[in-house]
């Protein structure tokens, strides 16, 4: 099968094009059901700190006791709770089979779980060009689907599960002790000042304004890339997600999608400019430094 993929590169992208769509539509199932799942223990954590400390007894709802985590139970339409079946769930092309619609009620399924599948194997893709079938695509792939849960995860609950980031920012540090995408000594000091640089920025807006400008999450996503990409690539990240992030948030303020006052979530354009660096950021570095003249 190797040698088959080596040989192709057609064959090669194709695999690569099936197993995104794949995961995508695992990613869909770990956006909606990771924040539940924290929730829930957050609520049992808090259950038994008063039970324990202050002797008070919350009871448990009827939901919180049946089992719920990433495979039970059994993907289900919300409305009817009629169970997906596995020829309901091929990526995208169940979707454009049923219309868009739940097979037992005709309820619309949002367009956001194609779209996320695709999304997925387009941006594996891009990964698999990039690096080729070597050594280094594997961790590259799965730092890529961190990134898209971590992307639409912070976009609907405004949080930066521990669950992805910390372990993700360690496999950063573990690939680089090979020098996979920089030098272990890079790794470190950028995830170091990954969180130090968001930390200090925290602060000191916090004691100029009173507000906090932005989560803790936030600190741990900077340190996790810093990992993946080096201490050099922390400044462009930072550069292109707050350029991207003053864009988009002005356009909606602008366009009256958004209000002034509801916070706008930073993780989603960190992940973003995090992932262009990771890939390109070289290229792009080297291409500010001809523009100005420079010597890399």
């Amino acid at each position: 099968m190797l040698e088959m993929l080596m040989l192709s590169p057609l064959l090669f992208l194709s695999f690569i094009c099936l197993l995104g769509l794949m995961v995508g539509s695992f990613l869909n199932v770990v956006i909606v059901r990771l924040p539940i799942i924290l929730q829930k223990d957050w609520f049992n954590q808090c259950q038994s700190f008063l039970s324990e400390n202050h002797n008070i007894t919350i009871p448990t709802p009827t939901s919180e006791k049946t089992s719920f985590n990433l495979l039970v139970p059994r993907s289900h339409c919300p409305k009817c709770k009629h169970t997906v079946r596995a020829f309901d769930n091929i990526p995208i092309l169940s979707y454009l089979l049923l219309g868009g619609k739940c097979r037992n009620c005709r309820t619309a399924i949002s367009i956001r779980y194609p779209l996320i599948e695709s999304f997925t194997a387009i941006l594996s893709l891009l990964t698999a060009y990039h690096f080729g079938l070597s050594i280094q695509l594997l961790p590259a792939l799965l730092f890529t689907w961190a990134l898209i849960a971590l992307t639409m995860i912070d976009y609907d609950q405004q949080i930066l599960p521990d669950n992805i980031t910390l372990p993700f920012l360690w496999l950063g540090l573990l690939v680089n002790l090979q020098n996979f995408y920089c030098t272990l000594p890079e790794a470190i000091l950028g995830a170091s000042f990954g969180y130090i640089i968001l930390w200090s920025l925290y602060w000191v807006f916090k004691l100029i304004t009173g507000k906090e400008g932005m989560g803790y999450g936030d600190f741990k996503l900077l340190a996790m890339l810093g990992a993946w990409v080096g201490i050099k690539g922390l400044l462009p990240i930072i550069l292109f997600s707050s350029l991207i992030g003053a864009i988009v948030g002005i356009t909606l303020i602008l366009l009256k999608k958004h209000q002034k006052n509801v916070p706008i979530p930073f993780g989603p354009f960190l992940a973003s400019a995090g992932w262009i660096v990771f890939l390109y950021g070289d290229k792009i570095i080297n291409y500010y430094f001809a523009l100005s003249g420079i010597s890399a």
